[in-house]
């Protein structure tokens, strides 16, 4: 009797990756816009604070990255490292954002503070990041990020806060609530909350790069065959 290895054609996983991929891109952009209508439903709502918010921010870029991620899947064998540098950025932000909103949901239970959370924010929280790293861990095609991707989180996060700042007296308006005065002690505390939230920021993209250093999982069972 003879054995047969069977073996998955890595075009056709890299296809399939690229609809993943393209999929993925289109349903951040559905529940960007039901989260923008959702919110009209709000007397407090308006368009510029909706595009204040982090998460949005990071979902607009997710959105973009993964429509050219899907597209370069679809068209090459491997991703180029730019792209998967700007992956590490994207993923990071949108990973650490639901890390974040996951505690201001955890804070409103503590304070007794009614949080609505939509379908759309679920989905760009938790689903669509959970969704990105398990195509970041087992995907093949995908190199290794540049570890510059962790100054680049940085940077970003500590302009959007110092403009949220800067921007917040002038509205009346913060997205989170450790970076509005009138909810917090004081500057020790703004300082302790902004601090953790920088270090999980930094932590997460680390560790999104540092899972590059491995070969995805896909692309080590087909080398194996």
């Amino acid at each position: 009797m003879v054995s047969r290895t069977t073996s998955v054609d890595p075009a056709t996983v890299r296809a399939v990756v690229g609809i993943v991929r393209l999929i993925g891109a289109i349903v951040c952009a559905v529940a960007l816009v039901a989260r923008f209508v959702w919110g009209l439903g709000s007397v407090t709502f308006t368009a510029s604070n909706f595009f204040a918010y982090l998460t949005i921010q990071s979902n607009l870029a997710f959105v973009a990255v993964m429509a050219v991620a899907g597209v370069v899947a679809l068209r090459s064998p491997r991703d180029p490292r730019w792209l998967t540098t700007a992956r590490a950025t994207v993923l990071s932000c949108t990973v650490s954002a639901g890390a974040v909103f996951a505690l201001l949901v955890e804070q409103a239970g503590a304070r007794g503070l009614p949080l609505s959370v939509p379908w759309s924010d679920q989905v760009l929280h938790f689903w669509l990041p959970a969704l990105a790293l398990v195509d970041w861990a087992i995907s093949p095609g995908r190199g290794r990020a540049l570890w510059r991707s962790v100054v680049f989180v940085q940077v970003y996060t500590v302009v959007w806060g110092v403009v949220t700042l800067i921007r917040g007296p002038i509205v009346g308006w913060y997205p989170y609530f450790f970076l509005d005065p009138a909810q917090i002690s004081g500057i020790g505390e703004f300082l302790l909350l902004s601090c953790i939230a920088l270090a999980s920021f930094a932590a997460i993209s680390v560790g999104v790069v540092a899972l590059t250093r491995l070969r995805p999982l896909l692309d080590r069972l087909q080398q194996r065959h």
